[in-house]
């Protein structure tokens, strides 16, 4: 049976996509495709998890240990434009500490691992690069985006040719935040501007994402606008703090 996966458009021969909580062993808090090593979760399972993504993909993953930085993991003919944060590796373990990974390694498969914050999808078609970025609040602020999207023009991309997609993650209709950090944050990046149902102040990630995108100059981006704090298909660490991770995943297909 394949993998139920949110497959998103980044172009031909890009195959991109969100999991969500279908399709997994994992069982308690963790029940489905929980795809974390670090959440508590039976790591025996988890890679069972893992190797089901694997075949959906097609290759193995090189997944992050993140840290909510800006710090970009590059994979492949990458030459350092994303800043000193960048590293050049080959693909696979260790889980570097960062919190984006960007390959010009044709065949390659990358992602990054979330619950409420957003996953960040990105290709380059022409130059054959593509990358994966988890944006939270602090790493959105930091500079993640700007970074990564930095790291794949040193790979050859060009914004104005990047597609992007912005996956399943906490909404501003869920995502509540006292007033004083919605202003700090606000002052920095204005679209990240929300108000919850009940009125009181929020954060939205996906509108910031946007935002940070387009002054970058990436040509499309797309959002699923999925909250994932309203949405039980997926995990959500506002709903439950002990729970599973899901992914948003691409790679360009050799």
């Amino acid at each position: 049976m394949s993998l139920p996966v949110l497959a998103v458009d980044l172009g031909p021969g890009v195959l991109a996509g969100f999991t969500s909580r279908a399709g997994g062993g994992s069982v308690g808090p963790w029940a489905g495709l929980d795809l974390a090593l670090h959440v508590g979760d039976d790591s025996a399972q988890v890679r069972r998890n893992r190797d089901l993504l694997t075949a959906w993909v097609g290759a193995p993953v090189q997944f992050l240990t993140q840290v909510h930085g800006a710090d970009v993991h590059a994979v492949g003919a990458v030459h350092g434009a994303g800043g000193p944060g960048t590293a050049a590796a080959a693909v696979g373990p260790p889980e570097p500490e960062c919190d984006a990974v960007v390959s010009a390694a044709r065949g390659a498969a990358v992602g990054v691992l979330v619950a409420d914050c957003v996953p960040v999808l990105l290709a380059d078609l022409d130059a054959e690069v593509v990358a994966a970025a988890h944006a939270g609040r602090r790493g959105l602020l930091a500079g993640v985006l700007e970074r990564t999207v930095a790291t794949m023009v040193g790979a050859g991309a060009r914004p104005e040719r990047i597609r992007a997609a912005i996956g399943p993650a906490a909404g501003a209709c869920c995502y509540e935040v006292p007033e004083r950090m919605r202003a700090e944050a606000v002052a920095l990046l204005p679209e990240l501007w929300g108000t919850t149902r009940g009125g009181t102040p929020s954060l939205d990630l996906a509108s910031g994402c946007r935002a940070v995108l387009g002054a970058v100059g990436v040509g499309e981006v797309s959002t699923v606008g999925i909250c994932t704090i309203d949405d039980a298909r997926y995990y959500s660490y506002r709903r439950a703090p002990v729970t599973g991770r899901f992914a948003g995943v691409v790679r360009m297909l050799p």
